[in-house]
Order: C-alpha cells, then sequence, then structure tokens
C-alpha cells in the first residue's frame, strides 16, 4: 500500500467510470505489524463546500476535528503546514500514530480522550514542537465536543492559538522579578556579576559572560575613556554545559577589546548591539576566541546569535553583558534587546553600589588608620600591647579608636573612644574627639573632669553642625596609671569596663559604674 488515503477510478457494473476516495486502515498482527488492510471507499462527489467550511479550511490557525476514540477526521490548511504532512495522510489515523509520544503529546491525547467523554470544553496550555516550525512554540488550545442534530456527542474540534510571544513575554517579565530579588544580595561586585550570569542561563542564554573595565574593582574614581582598545577583566561566566567550554577568556584574567568589536561598540553607543552567524563581527568574534582556547571551538562553532549590552549605572559605564545561543533556536531580537538592557540596567546598579561601598571603605579604612597611633612610644611603667580588627559589616567601617598618651610624673593615660555609626562621617567625628582628648589629656585633668568637658565639646558640634553628631553619638573610656603610686583612676562615658588580667587569676572586668554617653549633658561621670 503506497499510501493510506487517496482517489481512484472504479469500473461500475454498467461499465462506467466510477471515482471515489479510498482509505485503508491496518490491522496489526500479534506483534504489533501490519497485517492486512480494511478498505474503506465513497463517493468523490462532495458537495460544493460550505461558507462556515471554507471557514474552517482557510483558518489561520490550526483547527482539527477528531471522533471519540482521537482519530481524525478533519484538518484545515494551517494545521497542516504546522504538521508538514497533507490532510490525506492524518484521516483516519490516531493522533498519537501521527506525533512522537512525547510526555506533551500523550497530556494533549488526555485533554481530547477527557472532552470525549465528559462533554464539557477544556483549555489546553503547552509547550511542543511542531515537525515543519522546527522549534518549540507556546499553545493554548481550545477544545470542545461537537454534537449532532439529536445531541449525540459525534467528536471533539480543537482550535490552537500560538501564544509563544505572550509565553515569552511572560518569561521575561518573570526573570526581572527574580532580578529584583535576586540580584545585588551582597555588596560585592563579584557576586552580583554571577547573579547576572545565574539569571541569564540558561532561561535567555546558552552563555554568557560579565566583564567590567579594571578601575571597578579597584577604589579610583573612572579614569579618561581611551578610544583605542577597551581593557575589560571578566568578572563571571556561566554556560548550559558543565565547565563553561565556550569561555575563551577565563575568571579574572584582562580581555583587551579593539574599537571595533561588538564590546567596543556597547560601551559607545550605550545600547544594545546584535552579532549573529555569518556577519562578519560574528566570525571575527569566534575567530579571537579560538585563537585564544583551541579547545572551545566546537561549542563556539554551533553559536549563532550574540547580543552585548553595556552595564551603565548613573551616567557611568561600568563593563558589559554578553549573552549567547547555542542550542536555543531563536536569534535575539528587538524585544530580547529591551529585555536585555532592563537587566543590564538593574545589575549595573547594584555593580555601580557595590564599586562606591568598596570605595568608601577603603577610604574611612585608610582614614581610620591615619587617625590612629603608628607607633606607640615606649613607657617606662607600661607594657603596651594592641590590636585594631574592623568588623566586617555592611554598614561599613566604624569609629573606633585608641589612645596612649604618656603624662607628667611617669604616668600614662589609656583612652577607648566609640563613634556610634559608619563611614567617612564616624571618622572625622572621631578625629575630633581624639584630638581633643589629647589637647584636654595636657591639662592634666582628672578622668571624671576630663570626661565632663569632652561633653561639653560634644554638645557644641552638635549644636554647630545641625543634628549629625547627635544621631551618631559617643562613647569614652579614659584611664589614668600611676606605676609609683600602682594606682588606677578611670572614668567612662557610656563605655563597657576595661577588665583585668592578674597573673594566675581569671581575668575580670574593673568594677565601674559608666556614665552616660557624650553629649547627653549634665549628668557627672
Amino acid at each position: 500500500v503506497a499510501a493510506l488515503a487517496g482517489t481512484a477510478a472504479l469500473r461500475h457494473r454498467d461499465g462506467s467510470t466510477v471515482t471515489a476516495v479510498l482509505r485503508a486502515c491496518p490491522v496489526l498482527d500479534a506483534a504489533g505489524r501490519p497485517d492486512r488492510f480494511v478498505v474503506t471507499a465513497e463517493p468523490d462527489g462532495r458537495p460544493e463546500p460550505t461558507l462556515a467550511g471554507q471557514a474552517f479550511q482557510q483558518a489561520s490557525m490550526p483547527m482539527s476535528v477528531f471522533d471519540t476514540r482521537q482519530r481524525y477526521l478533519r484538518v484545515n490548511d494551517a494545521a497542516c503546514r504546522r504538521m508538514g504532512v497533507p490532510e490525506s495522510a492524518l484521516l483516519g489515523r490516531p493522533y498519537l500514530e501521527t506525533v512522537a509520544c512525547a510526555e506533551t503529546d500523550r497530556s494533549f491525547a488526555e485533554h481530547l480522550r477527557r472532552v470525549a467523554e465528559t462533554g464539557e470544553p477544556v483549555r489546553h496550555e503547552t509547550f511542543a514542537g511542531a515537525p515543519a516550525l522546527h522549534r518549540e512554540h507556546a499553545w493554548s488550545v481550545e477544545m470542545w465536543p461537537v454534537r449532532d442534530a439529536s445531541g449525540q456527542l459525534t467528536g471533539v474540534a480543537l482550535a490552537a492559538q500560538d501564544s509563544s510571544e505572550q509565553y515569552w513575554s511572560r518569561r521575561r517579565l518573570a526573570l526581572l522579578n527574580e532580578a529584583a530579588a535576586g540580584l545585588g544580595t551582597t555588596l560585592d561586585v563579584v557576586r552580583t556579576a554571577e547573579e547576572l550570569v545565574e539569571l541569564l542561563v540558561p532561561q535567555f542564554a546558552d552563555f554568557a559572560t560579565v566583564d567590567v573595565l579594571e578601575w571597578v574593582l579597584g577604589a579610583d574614581e573612572p579614569p579618561a575613556r581611551s578610544v583605542d582598545e577597551v581593557v575589560l577583566r571578566r568578572v563571571a561566566h556561566g554556560s548550559r554545559t558543565e565547565g563553561t567550554p565556550e569561555a575563551a577568556v577565563r575568571l579574572g584574567e584582562r580581555d583587551v577589546r579593539p574599537p571595533s568589536s561588538a564590546a567596543a561598540r556597547a560601551m559607545r553607543e550605550g545600547a544594545a548591539v546584535f552579532s549573529h552567524a555569518g556577519e562578519p563581527e560574528f566570525t571575527g568574534w569566534q575567530a579571537d576566541r579560538d585563537a585564544r582556547r583551541p579547545a572551545g571551538h566546537d561549542y563556539r562553532n554551533r553559536a549563532h546569535s550574540m547580543i552585548t549590552v553595556p552595564l551603565r549605572a548613573r551616567g557611568t559605564t561600568l563593563g558589559v553583558m554578553v549573552a549567547v545561543r547555542i542550542t536555543q533556536p531563536d536569534a535575539y531580537a528587538a524585544d530580547d534587546a529591551v529585555f536585555a538592557e532592563e537587566l543590564a540596567s538593574r545589575a549595573a546598579v547594584c555593580v555601580d553600589n557595590a564599586r562606591r561601598f568598596a570605595r568608601e571603605r577603603t577610604i574611612a579604612l585608610a582614614l581610620q588608620h591615619s587617625l590612629l597611633p603608628r607607633g606607640l612610644s615606649g613607657q617606662a611603667a607600661v607594657e603596651v600591647v594592641h590590636r585594631y580588627l574592623p568588623c566586617v559589616s555592611p554598614a561599613g567601617i566604624g569609629g573606633d579608636w585608641f589612645d596612649v598618651i604618656p603624662l607628667s610624673g611617669s604616668r600614662v593615660a589609656l583612652v577607648v573612644g566609640d563613634v556610634v555609626g559608619h563611614g567617612i562621617q564616624a571618622q572625622a567625628t572621631m578625629g575630633r574627639l581624639r584630638t581633643a582628648v589629647r589637647t584636654l589629656a595636657d591639662v592634666d585633668l582628672p578622668p571624671d573632669e576630663l570626661l565632663t568637658h569632652l561633653d561639653d565639646l560634644v554638645t557644641h558640634l552638635a549644636g554647630d553642625h545641625g543634628d549629625d553628631v547627635p544621631e551618631l553619638g559617643a562613647t569614652c573610656l579614659y584611664a589614668v596609671y600611676d606605676p609609683v603610686a600602682r594606682h588606677l583612676a578611670l572614668a567612662a562615658a557610656g563605655h563597657p569596663p576595661p577588665v583585668l588580667a592578674l597573673p594566675g587569676r581569671a581575668a575580670e572586668p574593673v568594677a565601674l559604674a559608666p556614665g552616660p554617653p557624650l553629649g547627653v549633658g549634665g549628668l557627672p561621670f
């Protein structure tokens, strides 16, 4: 049997020729192989199609009619084009015989069976391929029962709407929602870049990279832009394939790009740049990467579309994001550029926040170390050992300080203080208080009187600078040790008491009733 359906010219018993439509249905043996065929014939004299029949056949969306056993009865032209076969190759055959019988196909057949059994319409959302489309599409399928004049259910009809555009729009929106929660979880440039790659692969790209300009990883301000070349530093990349074989630049390596490259163009124009297989720019990218790391040639050779997007925040270009498609069949288009630019913009703000935090922290740490004593002069009465280790806090460097001040009569003043708050503002306040303590110590005041004068100073600073200093607040512990009398006099302004460790005994805090923090005013220490 050459075909399961066709038209044949038959000889009538009266000698005339009759044209008939023949359909053959295979009968399977015990092994499941066709053993014989049942052939039906009907006259090829169907009436001219009605307006409704023409509307069905010429509809722009795929439409089909099945009997109650999920066998094709009618298939319109749009469905035949999607299936890649003529209607005659489908009529009379069960649906599952005409498809690959994947999970999505079995689910589709189950919905057809449900409509035939219940008589209720069903809407079925599926993401599946079609033989003639060579890729997967999102479909919204309406299925409804078909009844004859007596109300008997005789079949199931369906119409399929290609909802791929809406599907991908929802996917892009979902990715942006993920980005709102998943980007910038830490104030770290590298980790933010890694989070961006994790969002891109595999939903949007098969391979993605994030490269930043070298100054972004340091504490310097952006230099004047060079027009000759772009020097980038790879901070993150990821792939659908384990091991990221497509990457020619390793993490942490420099990548110098010429002015004609997609990366340089994207950074210069401030917009996404497309590159597709067969274009000179794309071929040049593949050749450059193959020369740098030949091992990934087979993977890069299958790439067919690339989009390069600048990372820009607050008017400053920080680097580029590159997304490449290898197994995903669709090339990047305008809608993808809108999504990629929005995602890159959000990531760039997070990267810039991390960069600014790192820069401010570096400056604050340098300022703090410059204000702390670098070398403590030798004391005949005491041996001083100290260590200062700032805590790693997202809020930044605090305003802690300490000092050792020589006094007359071999005495020595020991000072520990803390400005509540973080950042450069706390450092500046700390510097003022440290200088004030040194000045007051020269007057040789008792600890409680010194803290009283220091409290007045903080109050005056608050009046001169608005609410900044009261918001920060400060504490201080001031102690004077007299080695001759073996006497320690101390007072505290809101600061924890010191710990005394005697030989052979457990360390214990000194019994001390601390006064209020500096700036409260009017209370004794």
